[in-house]
């Protein structure tokens, strides 16, 4: 066995480049006002109760696009997508010409507890569809659900074939238990039943916990040891913020629609096994007919590639493609190498289809 070999000048020295960084990186803290993020001009065109349907309109096109609807996920905000400028998917579709509307779910609260899928997917995604086809002018909407609003997005479809024009889905778990997937094993190591009892709502915070701890040595020793390296200068230090921003804005979640989506998806695995209905609405993914586009990441540890790609064989689409990305879950909206590869995939993929 070699021994360790500790040389105490290398240490002093790297002990004071440390100390160096350290002090940098306060003097450039001291310097950030605030942090803001989702920069893209856009309109609130609808509101119900938390919720916030937005509009950011084509910077240009040469013909009249059908909009494009986000379905984001209930976990996190959808600012992720309108981080800063240049760091942008909303920003780049709508420099390619697409109009887009969002959901902003906003921050459930204990008045919220007992809304349930029905309420979200028949009620809420059914009523901002309506509006945006009636603010848009056009007779069927093109839906992109990311994540768990991917999920929701296979519902609504599923449910509401002919108003949906092509359907895109991104890092959207629809597999729940393929042996690679470190969330469902997660999920059942939580009380989720005794925290919804306590709490009404099951809290955001405890879901980033619980995403972080899946990446314990990424996400917490390398994390913290490359702090100072991360704040060395303004412009790092702002985009090193507005993911921590991010990352700890977690809205509580509806108490009923969270329990029902662990039942429906987590434990069962409804949309592989069957049976699963939305309020009175059964949900059979074979009525799905309309061209799909589904993106996922090589390195995602939420929903893991293999869980994404099961869609190829449950809808009886005629036009299914399928795209990996390199990087991971958050990777394949920030990331440098996605900035331009993804934007001009997902344009390209709706006027082709238009």
């Amino acid at each position: 066995m070699n021994n360790l070999n500790l040389k105490p000048t290398e240490i002093a020295r790297e002990l004071l480049e440390f100390n160096s960084r350290m002090l940098k990186s306060l003097d450039t803290l001291a310097n950030v006002s605030s942090i803001e993020v989702g920069s893209t001009a856009n309109s609130e065109i609808y509101r119900e109760d938390k919720l916030r349907l937005l509009y950011y309109p084509a910077e240009s096109s040469k013909q009249k696009q059908a909009p494009l609807l986000i379905v984001y996920a209930l976990v996190n905000r959808p600012y992720i997508l309108d981080l800063q400028p240049g760091r942008s998917l909303i920003q780049s579709l709508t420099q390619r010409g697409i109009p887009i509307y969002l959901i902003d779910w906003g921050y459930p609260d204990s008045t919220d507890q007992f809304l349930d899928l029905d309420d979200y997917i028949n009620g809420y995604l059914q009523n901002c569809v309506s509006k945006a086809l009636e603010h848009s002018s056009h007779s069927r909407i093109n839906l992109l659900g990311v994540c768990q609003g991917g999920t929701f997005s296979l519902c609504y479809t599923a449910i509401n074939p002919n108003e949906v024009a092509s359907l895109i889905t991104m890092v959207t778990p629809v597999d729940f238990h393929t042996p690679d997937n470190t969330l469902t094993q997660l999920i059942r190591t939580i009380n989720t039943e005794l925290a919804i009892e306590i709490h009404g709502n099951f809290p955001g915070e405890v879901l980033t916990q619980a995403y972080n701890s899946l990446l314990p040595v990424r996400l917490g020793l390398e994390k913290q040891l490359g702090l100072p390296m991360q704040l060395e200068n303004y412009a790092d230090a702002l985009n090193f913020l507005r993911m921590e921003r991010w990352i700890h804005d977690s809205p509580d979640l509806a108490g009923k629609a969270f329990k029902e989506f662990l039942t429906n998806f987590f434990e069962h695995n409804r949309f592989l096994e069957g049976g699963l209905n939305i309020g009175e609405k059964a949900v059979d993914l074979k009525k799905i007919h309309q061209p799909v586009l589904n993106l996922f990441a090589a390195k995602d540890h939420l929903v893991p590639p293999q869980a994404s790609r099961a869609l190829k064989q449950l809808t009886s689409s005629r036009d299914y493609q399928e795209k990996q990305f390199n990087g991971g879950h958050i990777g394949i909206f920030v990331g440098k190498q996605s900035q331009k590869k993804l934007p001009d995939l997902i344009a390209k993929w709706l006027i082709d289809h238009e």
